[in-house]
């Protein structure tokens, strides 16, 4: 006899202890009563063994054809476009970087990019293109995007079927786990993120993963202790462990999931320790050390993995090694640095590393001030470089034969060395320009705050100083190594503070930049009361004549792979935090779950991609959810009142199994409130996951499971409100698939679909007609003025935040706007174009050249990008009703990779400050160039920026 409550007799909706087992296999448990009618075990009631292995064969063709359909929608012109899209621009470029070796940083973990990275490599990929810029095209290269982008697609896929899978391991028929695996096809976010090279796909993929190890585990677990410990049950348990581990190494919002699953365990463990009859305390703690190694131990294991994986394959600097510290540095080749004498005397050469802010160099060079002081100045670096190189002189000078000693070299040959001890008063001299580290009473170049002071280089060959170039070393004890470097200065060892004798404020640096003409590196002041971290230096390299081959010698400790795993751990977190600009196509938690705004992530061609939801799927998710939140808001108070639902066997499953899908969904939705970083709409996709689980139950248990409302005697009903609502998904999937496939469409058909004014893709992107896209007749275009021909669009920088207008991407030097490019079958001719800059203030008034001088260095720029267009006739006469066109890409959004704020654009020059090196920014021309390019996520710094 089956069990009570378990089993359901329509056809093909029979669950698995009906079909598909073998005579011999024995039925799955029934509950277990005392007499007294108290259950004897931790037995759950109403629960069959939902073994997803033994489903029927008629279940397996279902799974078949929803895997091949969803196929067929994913992989649909995946080749299309040919060109970069949105935050490719990183995950690509990551791929190129892990082949090429070069250490970059990024907010998440490396699982997803190093599966990209193989799976590109494996289609020859040779890392050469670097993706840098949205709308970078993919086929003259000839990069394996699309192999590229399959695995994405498989992992959107594979979701098909495990919603599947899961909705049967929770009891459900197959007709509602036919329509969950329905609305995951077709759900137009869902498929637009899984056909890009993105990270969401594979994470979506390991947390369904996820919930189906979970779910079948706890079917497992609830049959009792009949089925505790068996080989399916450590299956299950070990499997979500494994998921765990794999969702977490792709995003941190794996942790969400962690949380999912570890509040249910504690639930589980709850209810174990409830039953004294079956469970002995040394049986309990078996089951607590089962899961702590599956569900701990196992995930652990697997996410120290990756990254043991991620530092084997980064093993060259790159542009990220900027972001740790100078021990890990160190381990990347050709950054390790030979031993060096630890102790440092007067007269020792060194240079001097800022603890904080990514360790720059204390560095000076032949430039000036341009006002203040108008001396030398001095900033922070971050590469080596001889103007790097500074010389500590003693206050006085050493006494010889004939009197004192002159000269910055006075004390090469004091043997043995004068070593320097806390408390010290020296003087920082610069050995490249021959001028001496200097403060005074004048405001900083940047920075105009009353506690800080500008830091110069003052003096010239032969001057001896003055006061102000006195600074009192005072060392850090608690921060420094060692009982020697706790009172002397050592190389690397000693951490301490440069006190500037005569005004008693500290050598400081913080993460402002100087303008341009401080080749935007890092400024330096002397700050009273500056911060501890922003005011600890250290000396990196050490050298004097008279520290023989035989002096103690340091270096870098080794961090080993637990040290730089957790120093890369601290700055993703910090990093990630720091998220915390508005950006264009950023949203809150509140709009997600009613689908209020997309994200734009491409256009071209009269085509766009715009991330968007299905609004039906969407929607009835959400009410899916409001509908079991008042359910057991009105479940709690009937039981505060007396009344006995929860006898009800029905009552008691809908709310433990539906409540456990909406738990799902409300640990990755409610911890986005907690956030102030940027946050966009595909952040909301594993809590649509859950929330579409949910609906499905919902549908199961009003169709099929609860008596009172009449339809479980009436499958045919259920089966045809699944179709309906499935066929109306599907009908308003084909509505928005355009913008999932960057497929043509008419404005038209556009505006009618356009339901809400946040939803913000511009209809006046798409041809008026199809035809159209297919024509080869098409109106002649020309831009504002003529001038010479350039492959740049025209530009217009503006002041303020007003967001970034849509653009032409960079590359296509023969896309006109408002026509299709050469080669899509349409003739244009190109009469002239124009770029123009121009600087508008925050209201949109037009300044003068006289006006951005003078607001030069105090203000930031910010660039706004447009194309304009007018439409003329055969003839050259203006058409009078021409409108602008304006071709949809997407604006940056850093939810990837920050740059190193403290690297300067040209990171190959490291030797010298000439106007072509390392210090001097990019020329105008170079700035133009790459200003009228879109910009991946976080160029602009947006990543680190504060």
């Amino acid at each position: 006899m089956a069990p009570k409550g378990g089993s359901r007799s329509h056809l093909g909706d029979k669950s698995p202890n009906q079909l598909g087992r073998s005579p011999s296999r024995s039925p799955a448990p029934v509950r277990r009563k005392t007499a007294a009618g108290k259950r004897k075990d931790y037995t759950s009631d109403g629960v069959t063994d939902n073994d997803v292995f033994l489903l029927p064969s008629s279940d397996y063709q279902f799974l078949g054809l929803l895997t091949l359909v969803a196929a067929v929608v994913r992989l649909f012109r995946i080749y299309q476009p040919s060109s970069v899209v949105f935050d490719e621009v990183h995950f690509g470029g990551f791929a190129s970087k892990y082949i090429k070796g070069r250490f970059f940083m990024d907010v998440h973990p490396p699982l997803a990019k190093l599966l990209i990275t193989l799976a590109g490599f494996l289609a020859g990929f040779d890392g050469e293109f670097d993706f840098k810029d949205i709308g970078k095209d993919y086929l003259e290269p000839g990069v394996p995007y699309v192999a590229m982008r399959l695995l994405p697609a498989l992992c959107g896929i594979l979701t098909v079927p495990t919603m599947f899978l899961t909705l049967k391991a929770v009891g459900c028929k197959t007709t509602t786990a036919v329509l969950g695996a329905g609305l995951i096809i077709f759900e137009n976010g869902l498929l637009t993120q899984s056909r890009l090279i993105l990270l969401d796909s594979p994470l979506i993929a390991f947390t369904a993963m996820t919930a189906l190890a979970w779910t079948s585990f706890t079917n497992q677990h609830e049959q009792g202790p009949s089925k505790a410990f068996s080989p399916i049950w450590w299956f299950w348990l070990a499997a979500t462990g494994l998921a765990l581990g794999a969702t977490v190494s792709v995003k941190w919002v794996g942790l969400f999931t962690i949380a999912w699953v570890g509040s249910l365990t504690i639930l589980q463990l709850w209810v174990l320790l409830g039953d004294n009859k079956t469970v002995t305390p040394r049986l309990w703690f078996k089951h607590f050390f089962a899961r702590v190694f599956c569900l701990i131990i196992i995930p652990v294991t697997f996410y120290l993995g990756i990254f043991a994986i991620h530092f084997l394959c980064l093993v060259n600097p790159g542009d990220g090694d900027g972001f740790m510290s100078s021990e890990f540095q160190a381990t990347l080749n050709s950054k390790a640095m030979q031993d060096v004498p630890a102790d440092v005397a007067f007269g020792s050469r060194v240079s001097i590393r800022h603890h904080n802010t990514q360790g720059g160099y204390l560095h000076s060079h032949n430039h000036m001030y341009p006002a203040g002081s108008k001396q030398q100045q001095i900033t922070l670096y971050p590469h080596k470089d001889e103007n790097n190189a500074w010389l500590l002189e003693n206050q006085t000078q050493p006494e010889g034969l004939d009197g004192p000693i002159t000269g910055p070299n006075a004390w090469d040959n004091d043997t043995p060395p004068k070593f320097i001890e806390d408390g010290a008063i020296i003087k920082l001299f610069h050995t490249i320009t021959s001028r001496r580290l200097h403060s005074h009473d004048v405001r900083p170049p940047v920075t105009e705050a009353d506690w800080q002071q500008e830091v110069s280089a003052y003096g010239y060959e032969g001057f001896e100083g003055d006061a102000n170039d006195y600074f009192r070393v005072d060392i850090i004890k608690s921060m420094s190594q060692g009982v020697d470097a706790k009172k002397r200065l050592r190389t690397i060892e000693t951490k301490f503070r440069l006190i500037h004798v005569m005004t008693q404020c500290v050598l400081f640096s913080h993460k402002v930049k100087l303008p341009e003409w401080g080749f935007e590196q890092q400024e330096v002041t002397c700050a009273k009361g500056g911060t501890l971290p922003n005011s600890i230096w250290y000396i990196e390299s050490n050298e004097h004549p008279s520290l023989g081959t035989d002096a103690e010698k340091v270096n870098y400790r080794h961090p080993g792979f637990l040290g730089k795993f957790w120093e890369l751990q601290k700055v993703m977190w910090k990093t990630n935090a720091g998220l915390v600009e508005s950006h264009a196509w950023d949203s809150r938690p509140p709009s997600w779950p009613i689908l209020r705004r997309g994200i734009n992530f491409w256009g071209k061609d009269h085509r766009q991609i715009y991330l968007i939801g299905n609004p039906v799927i969407w929607w009835s998710s959400t009410v899916a959810v409001a509908i079991y939140i008042v359910f057991k808001g009105l479940a709690v108070l009937r039981w505060q009142r007396g009344y006995k639902d929860y006898e009800l066997l029905s009552f008691k499953r809908f709310d433990y199994e539906i409540g456990t899908s909406v738990l799902g969904w409300a640990f990755h939705y409610f911890p986005f409130y907690l956030m102030q970083r940027q946050l966009f709409l595909h952040h909301y996709f594993p809590a649509l996951y859950f929330a579409i689980i949910a609906l499905c139950q919902i549908h199961d248990f009003v169709t099929g499971r609860i008596a009172g409302l009449g339809l479980r005697d009436r499958p045919a009903v259920g089966k045809v409100i699944a179709v309906l609502f499935m066929g109306f998904s599907i009908f308003v999937f084909s509505l928005y698939s355009p913008l999932a496939y960057g497929n043509p469409w008419t404005q038209s058909a556009c505006q009618k679909v356009k339901l809400f004014s946040p939803w913000d893709w511009d209809c006046n992107t798409f041809y008026t007609d199809l035809a159209q896209y297919n024509s080869n007749a098409a109106p002649t275009i020309q831009t504002s003025s003529p001038i010479a021909p350039s492959p740049s669009q025209e530009q217009v920088i503006a002041q303020g935040d007003q967001g970034q207008k849509p653009l032409v991407p960079a590359g296509d030097a023969n896309v006109t706007p408002g026509v299709p490019p050469d080669g899509a079958g349409i003739s244009h001719t190109i009469l002239s174009r124009e770029e123009r800059v121009e600087y508008r203030d925050q209201d949109g008034n037009l300044l003068d050249e006289a006006a951005v001088k003078s607001l030069s260095g105090k203000v930031s720029f910010k660039t706004r990008y447009e194309t304009r267009t007018r439409l003329v006739d055969p003839f050259g006469n203006e058409i009078s009703d021409g409108v602008d066109v304006e071709v949809p890409v997407a604006p940056p959004h850093p939810d990837a990779e920050g740059r190193n704020p403290e690297t300067a654009e040209n990171e190959k020059a490291e030797s010298t400050d000439t106007p072509a090196t390392a210090d001097v920014a990019e020329s105008d021309e170079e700035k133009r160039g790459k200003e009228g390019q879109p910009r991946p996520a976080s160029e602009g710094l947006g990543a680190t920026e504060k």
